[in-house]
């Protein structure tokens, strides 16, 4: 069953899965199906906020190229990542704080002031990231990709989103087109993912990854063109992303199984030499 909404002029149509599975990715997939756009954006968590051009970017990266994979950078509501700060206590209360605080419905583009980069993310805009949680492609790709793996069971889909970008950017003759100054932000609410409270969720989903495709999750690397605008609220990122892409790597020694920081320094072992991995 579904109903059709409309709100300032666009079509919106909500459907609703009947037991629908712990993972997103079938859901992910009918909305795939149900899409009539010629570009076509998910974004398999919901329990996000997105900056005011993320749309309006998408849409003009898609004139760049022909088989453009567009992706978005993600952040954590809060100062750090979520895992972390709700171990601290952070909680929804401090989350609506900050968000009231903020004024973020003034100027979309404060939600930068109270926000970390997520881990996916965390080397900025200037290094690989695992993952984007407003993935955009042409219909064509979409199909070219068979859309997301039903296989990946875990709650909440475990690397399924991972895994779906890391195979949009092997996609032959594709270019990675990474927009710049625009962002989803993460909401807490005790999602099965980035608020599980269980500390190796992650190595079971990347376990699930390796069962399903032979080998360890690794960032995908790509030449990347960025395009995008630098709004005043996100220069912190930006200048913090500039610092961190000299280094080569994301700005953590741990990393969960198969996040390779070290790759740069193992390529340019004089880099290493000269103590310019501190």
């Amino acid at each position: 069953p579904y109903t059709t909404l409309f709100r300032s002029g666009a079509q919106v149509s909500c459907h609703r899965i009947d037991n629908a599975s712990v993972s997103p990715a079938a859901a992910a997939n009918f909305g795939l199906r149900q899409a009539r756009g010629r570009l076509i954006g998910v974004m398999i968590d919901g329990a996000r906020l997105a900056s005011p051009g993320l749309l309006a970017t998408a849409l003009l990266a898609e004139r760049l190229d022909e088989r453009p994979v567009i992706a978005s950078l993600g952040f954590h509501l809060g100062f750090m990542p979520q895992m972390e700060s709700m171990n601290h206590g952070y909680g929804q209360a401090d989350e609506d704080a900050l968000l009231a605080a903020a004024g973020w419905t003034e100027d979309g583009y404060r939600l930068f002031d109270i926000a970390a980069l997520a881990g996916s993310s965390e080397g900025g805009f200037f290094l690989p990231i695992g993952e984007s949680n407003a993935l955009f492609l042409p219909r064509r790709l979409w199909r070219e990709l068979d859309g997301f793996d039903e296989r990946f069971q875990s709650p909440g889909g475990g690397y399924v989103n991972l895994d779906a970008y890391r195979r949009a950017c092997e996609l032959p003759h594709s270019r990675v087109i990474v927009m710049l100054g625009e962002g989803t932000f993460h909401q807490v609410h005790g999602g099965a993912a980035t608020n599980a409270k269980t500390p190796n969720k992650h190595l079971e989903y990347h376990a699930e990854y390796v069962r399903l495709r032979g080998r360890d999750f690794v960032f995908p690397r790509r030449e990347t063109i960025y395009l995008g605008q630098a709004p005043t609220a996100a220069l912190r990122v930006i200048e913090q992303s500039a610092r961190l892409a000299p280094r080569g790597r994301p700005p953590r020694d741990h990393l969960p199984p198969g996040f390779d920081a070290g790759w740069y320094l193992r390529k340019h072992p004089d880099v290493a030499a000269a103590g310019l991995d501190d």
